[in-house]
């Protein structure tokens, strides 16, 4: 089965204060074979690049209104008249409130979706293929 693989980087700003924030080079990633989940990977430039994965319908659905809770949070917002998505991470290694612009988190988004489209992830799992492998032995 041929797989789809979706990225795009950009640049997430992490949010120090109210008044402080720091560049932030990021990579979003969606695979058609990993059909649920959305690969995020921070500071992709440096030698430990900080990988997190949570559910493609949460960033949907942060994308329009408040989604997630405890580790994966996002929401939508305005920062200085910008449309912007933020996205509240939690670890036992620290907390982390990331900004991305909401055009480029939807745009890419958009092409995940026209990959796998909505209610056909489990299509792609290649679940029954194996069950019928598996009871055909």
């Amino acid at each position: 089965m041929h797989h789809t693989v979706v990225e795009r980087e950009l640049e997430l700003r992490l949010i120090l204060s109210p008044e402080r924030s720091i560049p932030v080079p990021a990579r979003l990633r969606y695979r058609s074979d990993d059909p649920y989940a959305v690969h995020v990977s921070f500071h992709i430039t440096s030698d430990f690049p900080v990988h997190w994965t949570f559910a493609r319908d949460l960033l949907v659905e942060g994308v329009f209104r408040p989604s997630g809770h405890g580790d994966v949070r996002v929401w939508p917002t305005k920062a200085e008249g910008r449309s912007v998505v933020l996205m509240a991470l939690s670890s036992p290694d620290g907390d982390a409130l990331l900004e991305a612009p909401t055009a480029q988190v939807s745009a890419w988004l958009e092409r995940t979706l026209r990959a796998v489209p909505p209610g056909a992830e489990s299509a792609r799992l290649g679940i029954d293929d194996a069950l019928d492998q598996l009871l055909a032995q």
